[in-house]
């Protein structure tokens, strides 16, 4: 073989070693956004559902999160995530749920600004839960680990270079800002919709709001029908065993005491949903229209069994850290021989109960009074969350904390509920964040 032979080879041996070398480097960056979810090492499973919305791509993926970051003796458990994916160049929505997965469409930031959109079930709603639950373990700086190390990881895979902006609803909201109080820099911004800053387990502001909110005749009218209900409280009940009985519903205090309730929290629910006025019943109306109505606006859903069990995690997060409220008995002393306030303590699992710490709640806000940034609230006027909204101070508006009430705006209040100069604001505002 002469030197030009063996040139020859030395080259072509080259060529192919590089060739050896590069490839691997070639195939990372062109992986599928599926090879690169799957490649999470706590992901566990990943599945490529249909496309939705303005989305790509589809995904449900579950990761193995530690029950207790403090003891990890404890175990794991499976946690629920959907992933739209849309481009990775593009800003990344994290919907944080503050209980199950309701469905995989855009929220209204994603939609509005067409972005990736990032949603955390969060621990211990729907079957992200360990098979038994050591309720102890269902603390907001938990959950804000999930979240935070679910965050990391996709950050990591698949958008190293987007900007993340966390969002939340009622207790999607309170989840977010304890999110942020614990890891401030784990995304970009947060905006927060009609999410309630508690500051005791049976937060007293909201009596007050209740005696404040509308006008003294739309109270009065609430105030009336409730006592309707407690006047025919006989018939009513015969109405509630009936239906109880055709579609087995039952409650853990009884059916006498579930009526009671459903009295009592009509006031909150009326104010919450934003219900007509006018079509509360008169005192002439038949049994069945007021029993109709009284359940059309507080429903079966907060008190009959299997719904209290679904929302055992929120009872428990309520009771313990996040705060809830009570009713007022005093107005219907006269119906329900009683002037105590009555409470959710029943909620609590069985055999179980623990103490409200007030201390996480008072850290957010002092968190929210001094160092947080970039922050964007939305509440309703009229909402009966709204008595324990977050308040912002004086040095807010410097750290682009800001906030927005919609006038006469209940529960379901949202960026888009807003006159057309406050939505291009608010969405300038976070277009800003998105840069």
């Amino acid at each position: 073989m002469n030197a030009k032979h063996v040139l020859y080879l030395f080259l072509l041996v080259s060529i192919l070693t590089h060739c050896k070398i590069a490839s691997p480097t070639s195939t990372q960056a062109d992986k599928s956004t599926f090879e690169k979810l799957a490649s999470i090492p706590i992901v566990v499973k990943i599945e490529k559902r249909d496309p939705i919305s303005h989305f790509d791509e589809n995904y449900e993926i579950w990761f193995e999160q530690p029950i207790d970051y403090n003891d990890l003796s404890k175990g794991t458990f499976k946690q629920r995530v959907y992933l739209g994916f849309e481009n990775t160049n593009k800003p990344v929505i994290v919907n944080l749920r503050g209980y199950g997965i309701g469905n995989d469409k855009a929220n209204e930031l994603a939609d509005h600004y067409k972005t990736n959109q990032l949603t955390i079930e969060h621990r211990y709603f729907n079957t992200s839960r360990p098979e038994n639950i050591d309720w102890n373990t269902l603390t907001i700086a938990n959950a804000a680990r999930d979240q935070a190390r679910i965050i990391d990881a996709i950050r990591q895979a698949v958008y190293p270079h987007s900007k993340f902006i966390s969002t939340g609803i009622s207790k999607g909201c309170q989840t977010a800002m304890a999110h942020r109080r614990f890891f401030p820099k784990n995304v970009d911004a947060c905006v927060c919709y009609v999410g309630p800053l508690n500051f005791q387990r049976e937060d007293p502001r909201i009596y007050e709001f209740l005696k404040t909110v509308g006008t003294n005749q739309d109270r009065a009218k609430i105030k009336a029908f409730q006592d309707l209900c407690f006047e025919n409280r006989a018939a009513l009940l015969e109405q509630m065993k009936a239906v109880a009985k055709k579609k087995n519903l039952s409650w853990e205090f009884g059916v006498e005491k579930a009526l009671d309730y459903t009295i009592l929290e009509y006031a909150f629910a009326f104010w919450q949903w934003g219900k007509d006025l006018d079509n509360i019943p008169l005192k002439t109306a038949s049994i069945q229209t007021i029993y109709d109505h009284l359940i059309d606006v507080v429903g079966y859903g907060f008190f009959e069994a299997s719904a209290v069990e679904y929302l055992r995690p929120y009872f428990w997060a309520a009771l313990t850290e996040q705060g809830i409220y009570g009713y007022e008995t005093g107005p219907f002393k006269d119906y329900l021989n009683t002037d105590a306030i009555y409470k959710f303590d029943w909620a609590f699992p069985d055999s179980i109960s623990k103490p409200f710490n007030p201390i996480p709640m008072k850290e957010i806000k002092s968190f929210l009074d001094t160092s947080a940034e970039k922050m964007l609230f939305i509440y309703g006027e009229y909402d009966a969350w709204s008595a324990t909204a977050v308040n912002l101070n004086g040095t807010a508006k410097r750290r682009e904390l800001y906030k927005f009430t919609l006038p006469k705006g209940d529960h379901k209040t949202r960026i888009k509920n807003f006159d057309k100069e406050s939505q291009e604001k608010i969405f300038d505002i976070i277009a800003h964040w998105l840069k």
